[in-house]
């Protein structure tokens, strides 16, 4: 080039002044200056003043030009003389590329004379309804030595590719692979390239351009039509009551001989009678099955009665469904599903057959003692039946009018006046899944599992937890059904109560009980929120901290997935349970600080019972917040040494042991809670305040040192306002102290990490996990492995195109609607997890091990992987 006269063209500089100064100095040097908006061929060198998204770009790049930055120029005309162009060759550097030059390769090959551009041999069939945007491109294809036709194709012309913008089949059908016009973008860059930092392939040029308009309304109407959908099926159902079955010519007087036996004690004859005359739209008189019912409690009726008697309910259920028979069979089964004595309502009724099942003393009336086993299996198919019933009408409301019996004449089911809505919610309560009879009902589902999923012989387990899941999924989804479309916040609010308030009634429970549990709830929304507090609740109890945000993909394998090395690397005596506790793992208290009362004398307790262990003072702190403030050592570890301690019992202000420890100077007790499993939770704020800043507050920097050596650089997070327990600390030295502490921490947490130690708490935060994602899965439909030329294939292919050259804050920028955004985010962790982003952060000792849960969730992650490998290879 330095005897050849350089032409350049100018892109990408919009200001005057800057420009003209450009122009001037390529004159003054000798070199002549072509403008205009569009590729010239005669071209030599190209200023940009960085990558670009223009034609002039791309064309250069294609033909094999040079592509420098405007210093070229001005270096050069400090020099006197054209300078070598290699120094200012347009190049992009990003974390994955160092230094990137998207134009040298072409650049080269054209010099050295093995191409003549790009696109040599290309033979194109362009097929672009937009007439400028079809000449822009046909400039470009040309300026890479493409030949380009039109359509109509000639019949003597060979094409080698189709580009075409849209797609249509009309293109599809051509004599030649059918490519988008992104593929140009492709060939030249390679698929697998982004430019971040603003700086915009051409990709987004041509492509880009149809991607995001209406991007985040399709994405909403995608997340509604998922939220939307049934959870639970229920296909037995369908064949439930036939309405063109011919009515009984029974008369109601058929009955009075039923009432007559009854008052005679012929039980099991006048059951035999109503047997024989159940038909559909005749309903027994209600008493009659009351009084019967009320005998079969008494539990002096054999097994073949009580098992005709659910073959009556069974058979009243079937032809006659209250779902379609609304303003009788509903309020016949009403009056018959209580309790014979009581006549309280349904809610009562379950609760004293679940309470009889679980052999407690707590029932609305007296029954038969000890639990006779016939009469327990006669209340668990009480349960099933009344669970049976409940299925139907959640498929009925969720169904609507698509399975009415064409001309049939039965209005639709009214949701408001179910038999689910009476026995579940007052009125007072509907606008809150957690209802009174909601939150019982949790209460015992915890006492049933922990039954029934316990080692013993299983034949003689009732199977009660089953059946109560089963009824609480449905509860759930059918109330979830009502308000979903009217207020999804509330929606999301309830389930978070629900899953908390399941944690706190399931402390002491062991966690292989409720992860039988989560594996056997049908319901995926309920699974997903009890699991993710079940998981954070296991952390929480074994010292762990995890971030307090919303639910994500992003958050698990960022987040809950590192916490896996260090539940495996947990010390072998770690008990694996989860304590009753007063506080929550994720809650941060706002009051000030609270100073103690005195306490009063109490009686002594037994010998090996710390004195005045059960007592509280007006500040609600106990004889541990006590000890920690005097630094009572030898009390400390007597209560430490008791079963079932809490070591994050918080006072009335929110402040834990450990803070008192802190503040107070009490380096022995600090050590003993540090030392104590679980460990203290050391992230637990009032008002902002850590134990870390109790420490550095009240100048105690031993202690301070000690904390950041057992728990690592993460006491050193940032806050809302970007503040650090560092800043507290003004003396350099000290500062340097403290950043040394906090990385022989790190060291350490990376040591205990580095080998699985304690397996069953591995194995349970692996299914917990596996579960959590499942579910995840499910409920928020990952864009994935999706059937060509669907809706969701159609978005996913839209949406990566679109993060391949954008990060999701820029793709979601200025979006109102945050599931569309958590949606983006969730495609870009799966494109993360496909470059392996995510998977580096699980220590090798977990992914090595072989446990069989712990195997399931690696597989788990390498299919999310392949689901990542999907959507790019469906682009």
């Amino acid at each position: 080039m330095s005897s050849s006269k350089r032409v350049f063209q100018i892109s990408g500089i919009k200001i005057p002044n800057k420009k003209k100064v450009l122009v001037n100095g390529i004159q003054q040097l000798g070199g002549k200056y072509i403008g205009g908006s569009v590729y010239q061929h005669c071209s030599t060198h190209l200023i940009v003043p960085q990558v670009l998204s223009s034609e002039k770009f791309l064309a250069a790049c294609a033909a094999g030009k040079w592509v420098v930055t405007p210093d070229y120029v001005l270096d050069s005309l400090k020099n006197g003389s054209w300078l070598a162009e290699g120094p200012y060759e347009t190049a992009i550097s990003t974390s994955v590329h160092p230094a990137f030059y998207p134009v040298r390769q072409w650049r080269e090959k054209v010099a050295s004379g093995r191409l003549t551009g790009a696109f040599q041999g290309w033979r194109v069939l362009l097929m672009v309804q937009d007439p400028s945007r079809r000449a822009m491109f046909k400039r470009l294809l040309e300026a890479g030595m493409a030949k380009v036709y039109y359509c109509p194709l000639s019949s003597h012309a060979s094409i080698t590719h189709v580009m075409a913008k849209p797609i249509t089949e009309s293109s599809k059908k051509q004599n030649a692979p059918c490519y988008p016009v992104t593929h140009i973008v492709q060939h030249l860059f390679g698929k697998d390239f982004n430019i971040k930092d603003k700086q915009l392939t051409a990709e987004e040029d041509i492509s880009m351009d149809a991607v995001l308009p209406d991007l985040e309304t399709e994405i909403k109407d995608y997340v509604i039509q998922q939220k939307g959908r049934p959870r639970l099926f229920f296909l037995e159902f369908l064949c439930y009551s036939d309405l063109h079955l011919q009515q009984s010519q029974a008369a109601e007087a058929d009955f009075v001989n039923v009432g007559s036996m009854i008052e005679c004690g012929l039980f099991t004859e006048a059951l035999n009678t109503l047997r024989s005359a159940v038909f559909p739209g005749l309903l027994p008189p209600a008493p009659y099955l009351v009084s019967l019912l009320q005998y079969a409690q008494q539990g002096n009726a054999s097994s073949v009665f009580l098992r005709d008697f659910q073959q009556v309910l069974h058979r009243l259920l079937i032809i006659n469904p209250p779902w379609w028979l609304p303003n009788t069979a509903r309020k016949y089964f009403t009056q018959v599903l209580q309790c014979p004595q009581c006549k309280a309502g349904l809610w009562p009724f379950l609760q004293t057959a679940i309470s009889y099942c679980l052999s407690s003393e707590v029932t609305c009336h007296p029954l038969p003692g000890p639990a006779l086993p016939a009469l327990l299996h006669f209340h668990g198919d009480l349960l099933a039946f009344v669970l049976k019933l409940f299925q139907g009408e959640f498929h009925s409301v969720t169904t609507g009018d698509s399975l009415l019996p064409e001309g049939a004449g039965v209005p639709l089911p009214s949701a408001s006046g179910s038999l689910l809505y009476l026995t579940f919610w007052t009125v007072w309560e509907r606008s809150t899944l957690l209802s009174s009879a909601v939150k019982k009902l949790t209460q015992l589902l915890i006492q049933a599992a922990t039954e029934d999923y316990s080692e013993r012989d299983a034949t003689q387990k009732l199977r009660l937890a089953d059946t109560l899941v089963d009824l609480l999924s449905v509860l759930v989804e059918f109330w979830c059904h009502q308000h979903l479309k009217l207020n999804e916040s509330l929606v999301e609010k309830s389930l978070k109560d629900l899953a908390e308030h399941f944690t706190v009634v399931s402390q002491g429970v062991s966690p292989s009980v409720l992860i039988e549990l989560v594996v056997r709830i049908p319901s995926t929304r309920l699974k997903l929120v009890i699991s993710d507090a079940i998981f954070r609740n296991l952390c929480c109890r074994n010292g762990l901290i995890v971030r307090d945000e919303p639910l994500s993909l992003k958050k698990m394998v960022s987040s809950y997935l590192p916490a896996l090395g260090s539940l495996g690397g947990s010390p072998i005596g770690a008990r694996l349970r989860t304590e009753r506790s007063s506080h929550s793992c994720t809650s941060q208290g706002t009051s000030s600080r609270v100073r103690s009362t005195p306490v009063t004398e109490t009686s002594p307790g037994k010998e090996n019972i710390p004195r005045g262990l059960n007592r509280v003072n007006a500040a609600g702190e106990t004889l541990l917040h006590r000890a920690c403030k005097r630094n009572q050592v030898e009390t400390l570890l007597q209560i430490l040494a008791l079963p079932d301690t809490d070591v994050n019992v918080k006072d009335h202000a929110g402040w834990t042991p450990m803070h008192e420890a802190c503040n107070h100077g009490s380096t022995a007790c600090v050590e003993a809670l540090l030392r104590h499993h679980p460990a203290p939770i050391l992230n637990s704020q009032v008002a902002g305040v850590s134990p870390l800043h109790d420490a550095l507050l009240n100048g105690h920097m031993d202690i301070a040192k000690m904390l950041l050596e057992h728990a690592g650089s993460v006491l050193l997070q940032h806050d809302k306002d970007g503040n650090t327990a560092l800043d507290l600390v003004t003396v350099t030295s000290q500062r340097e102290d403290l950043l040394h502490s906090a990385q022989v921490g790190d060291l350490a947490l990376g040591n205990r990490m580095s080998e699985v130690v304690n397996l069953p708490l591995l194995e349970a935060g692996s299914c917990l996990l596996a579960h959590l994602i499942f579910s995840y899965k499910m409920e928020r439909g990952l864009l994935g492995r999706t059937q060509p030329g669907d809706k969701a294939h159609i978005l996913g292919c839209r949406l990566v195109r679109a993060l391949k050259t954008q990060s999701h804050q820029k793709v979601t920028s200025g979006w109102a609607d945050q599931r569309a955004v958590r949606v983006v985010e969730d495609a870009e962790t799966l494109l993360g997890l496909r470059r392996g982003h995510y998977l580096g952060q699980v220590s090798q000792a977990v992914r090595e091990c072989k446990a069989e849960n712990t195997l399931f969730l690696m597989e788990i992650l390498e299919d999310m992987k392949s689901q990542g490998e999907a959507l790019v290879a469906d682009l």
